[in-house]
């Protein structure tokens, strides 16, 4: 008698099972080339998340490395879906140093209003001079100025990666998302031309108010980022350094929280908030920007999100008559 053992035939379950483990498998094997690949370029060269073009690229192989097991033309329609958002950024980008050319920036005005809505509490001065007296220090890095430098680097990433994640797992959430982010940014960009508005460093330099020191990255050397400060300090010189109202920096810290406020539990909203809270302290502790600033800079999000809603009610039945017609043509064109 001869025994003859045979291999046992794999069920659909576990070809299934089998698939789904190497398609995991080369996700993870993908995203790590990415992470290895971006820290590399940070050390050596800098965040690369200061330039819409640079930042576009990174995110774009990102989404291809988490997307790995997609065909290619779902990577190709990214390109395609993004091209228009990069273009509009970088025209912001470079549209807003032009902002300041040929005006005397305004400075006082918000001086005074700073004075005015807390020198009660700061004993008269901006609150950047007072949380400065009490907390800066030019011949040591403090935990909070290691909290601050990565809390305004996060500007530069968040708002972008927030988009692409939700172009990986909602297409209708993310243009809507775009449309609020392009709007603020033009809402802002109008307001530099219109109302150039020099920052508190700026008005100390100049004598305006005592003088204030520029932190926002001084902490990326004491922990050993050189490349990184570099990169943001030169986008800092390069970009207009009056177009400080309203604060867009506070404005996408608190646009990115308000967007997902509606599909979040009351009892985490204050973990969100507490965000824009963190970007605010950021910035009027390193002399970026006054609270007028930040305050007007909320405004234009309330404004945004109200004229994008109001667009999006308008546009609805439109939008839904237009796919009834293309679905009667469908259908008459197949019978």
């Amino acid at each position: 008698m001869t025994l003859t053992f045979r291999p046992e035939a794999r069920t659909p379950d576990d070809r299934a099972s089998g698939s789904s483990t190497q398609h995991k498998r080369r996700r993870l094997v993908a995203m790590l080339l990415w992470a290895a690949g971006f820290t590399a370029w940070w050390l050596l060269l800098g965040l690369p998340m200061t330039d819409p073009i640079l930042t576009f690229g990174w995110l774009w192989l990102a989404a291809v490395a988490w997307g790995i097991n997609r065909p290619w033309r779902d990577h190709v329609r990214f390109g395609r879906d993004w091209v228009g958002v990069v273009l509009l950024l970088q025209i912001y980008n470079l549209s807003r140093g032009f902002a300041d050319q040929g005006v005397t920036p305004h400075a006082m005005e918000m001086v005074a209003a700073d004075r005015g809505m807390f020198g009660w509490l700061t004993g008269g001065v901006v609150p950047t001079l007072w949380l400065q007296h009490h907390l800066f220090d030019p011949d040591r890095i403090h935990w909070w100025d290691v909290a601050a430098s990565w809390v305004y680097f996060s500007h530069f990433v968040v708002t972008p990666v927030v988009a692409v994640v939700l172009w990986l797992r909602d297409r209708t959430r993310w243009a809507a998302f775009v449309i609020r982010w392009i709007l603020l940014s033009a809402a802002g960009l109008a307001t530099y031309f219109l109302y150039p508005a020099a920052p508190p460093w700026w008005a100390g330099r100049y004598g305006l108010i005592a003088p204030v020191s520029r932190g926002s990255t001084r902490a990326w050397d004491a922990i050993g980022l050189h490349g990184a400060g570099n990169v943001i300090n030169a986008g800092q010189y390069s970009s207009n350094p009056v177009a400080a109202m309203p604060s867009l920096h506070t404005a996408f810290a608190l646009f990115v929280v308000v967007f997902f406020m509606p599909r979040v539990r009351r009892r985490w909203w204050p973990l969100l908030l507490a965000y824009p809270l963190a970007m605010t302290f950021t910035l009027v502790y390193s002399g970026e920007h006054y609270m007028i600033d930040v305050l007007m800079g909320w405004t234009y999000v309330g404004v945004v999100y109200g004229v994008a809603a109001l667009a999006e009610r308008w546009w609805a039945p439109i939008s839904r008559a237009r796919a009834a017609r293309a679905t009667d043509a469908s259908v008459a064109a197949n019978a």
